[in-house]
């Protein structure tokens, strides 16, 4: 039978703390370490401590006595996220999803919070974490919206394999409701996709085509190979992100894509450039397997879009004269990044009048609402031409009732007594 423990109420510091042993996990070892957990501030002169500070004491030794966590489940928040969460998050999601998740703990949670043991965290814990997190007002809301969604999927897991029983306590935590809003995502026109591949060399034109018109995600083209091109579609069953060879991000992404005339022969030539192959990547690099589209940006594209408007030069390279500094040709396409072409075919489709729900099947979204809220981007022009539709159907100010200036109505006549038979 476990001891019941009364506790040991002392001062330190100004503070009232209740003292006891308990059983934990420290650095893999299992110790029994006495724990000081702070009851209240001392508002009185006398060395006893006040009854409410002794109720407060003998409420929480009862949760301590009660509580059913064994010792190898009491573990710290560091040693919860490096040796239990980071291992799952690492055997069950994507590369990409890990280091994401790593990078969220290791700059963020760990220096506000590594130290705090699991079972003791509460809401308000929570709460001070993410509100001192806010406080240097560099992070936007989105990432302290991932910060929040991180710390909630810890304590998900900790509920379910035992570390901790209590509510959630990142459920009714709040971000800092002044954090900056995140910058506006950008989609490319039309016009700004057709003067890209009039510009780009071969393989990158018809990169950025796959891209710009199937909507394909950057690792998705690194992954495509020549026995996925069939029938006037590409199948979409790969992703590769930073070597590593997986299925696409969501299920539904997994499925066909409709390939335009325009694209379709453009991989046709790219075929016969590259010896007609019917197998293996569709970009491949000098040894024959996928080329890595990063690569491609910096050799391929960057020094044809940024280019000086004196020589002609790409940036970087020598001048031909030394008498002048470099100065982007203004004349050329801005790059806005590979996925700014996904984004842009599924605005391109919205201004060509395709319903959101098609535009969400060619992207391959899970839902309707990912599509209509971050890859259809409303141009100015299409405001300013909206509103010009409706100023043609709405009637003109014009009533017969109202021949003065002044808007005055005309007299209503008199009502006329019926006659009585």
């Amino acid at each position: 039978m476990a001891r019941v423990q009364k506790g040991t109420i002392v001062q330190i510091a100004g503070r009232w703390f209740v003292r006891f042993y308990e059983r934990r996990t420290i650095g893999g070892t299992i110790l029994r370490k006495r724990v000081s957990h702070p009851l209240g501030a001392v508002t009185t002169r006398g060395k006893r401590p006040p009854a409410e500070i002794m109720d407060e004491a003998k409420k929480f030794m009862i949760n301590i006595n009660s509580g059913h966590l064994p010792a190898e489940r009491i573990l710290t928040m560091v040693d919860f996220a490096e040796t239990v969460y980071l291992p799952w998050v690492e055997r069950y999601q994507r590369p990409s999803t890990l280091k994401g998740y790593r990078q969220v703990w290791t700059q963020h949670l760990k220096p506000c919070c590594g130290r705090t043991w699991l079972k003791d965290v509460r809401t308000f814990n929570v709460q001070g974490w993410l509100n001192a997190i806010a406080r240097n007002g560099t992070l936007s809301r989105s990432s302290l919206k991932r910060i929040q969604s991180v710390l909630s999927g810890m304590f998900s897991l900790a509920k379910q394999l035992g570390y901790f029983d209590l509510v959630n306590p990142v459920q009714d935590t709040r971000i800092d409701p002044t954090a900056a809003e995140p910058a506006e995502t950008y989609a490319y026109t039309l016009e700004e996709v057709n003067a890209l591949l009039n510009l780009l060399p071969e393989p990158a034109a018809t990169a950025f085509a796959a891209a710009a018109f199937m909507g394909l995600r950057i690792g998705e083209i690194e992954a495509l190979e020549w026995q996925d091109f069939r029938d006037g579609e590409m199948y979409v069953t790969r992703s590769i992100w930073n070597g590593h060879v997986g299925s696409p991000k969501t299920r539904t992404s997994t499925a066909p894509v409709p390939v335009i005339r325009q694209v379709s022969e453009r991989l046709e030539m790219h075929r016969l450039r590259s010896q007609s192959p019917h197998a293996g990547p569709i970009f491949a690099n000098g040894l024959g397997n996928p080329m890595n589209m990063n690569n491609l940006l910096t050799r391929a594209i960057l020094p044809v879009l940024n280019r000086c408007a004196n020589c002609g030069r790409s940036k970087g390279r020598p001048h031909r004269k030394a008498d002048h500094v470099f100065m982007r040709d203004p004349r050329m396409p801005q790059w806005h990044g590979w996925h700014a072409a996904r984004r842009g075919l599924g605005s391109n489709l919205y201004r060509l009048g395709v319903p959101p729900m098609v535009i969400q099947r060619i992207l391959r979204h899970s839902n309707v609402s990912t599509t209509a809220n971050y890859y259809i981007k409303t141009a100015a022009e299409d405001v300013r031409k909206a509103m010009k539709d409706l100023e043609r159907v709405v009637p003109e100010n014009r009533r017969s009732d109202l021949p003065d200036t002044f808007g005055t109505p005309k007299p209503m006549p008199p009502l006329q007594p019926e006659s009585i038979n």
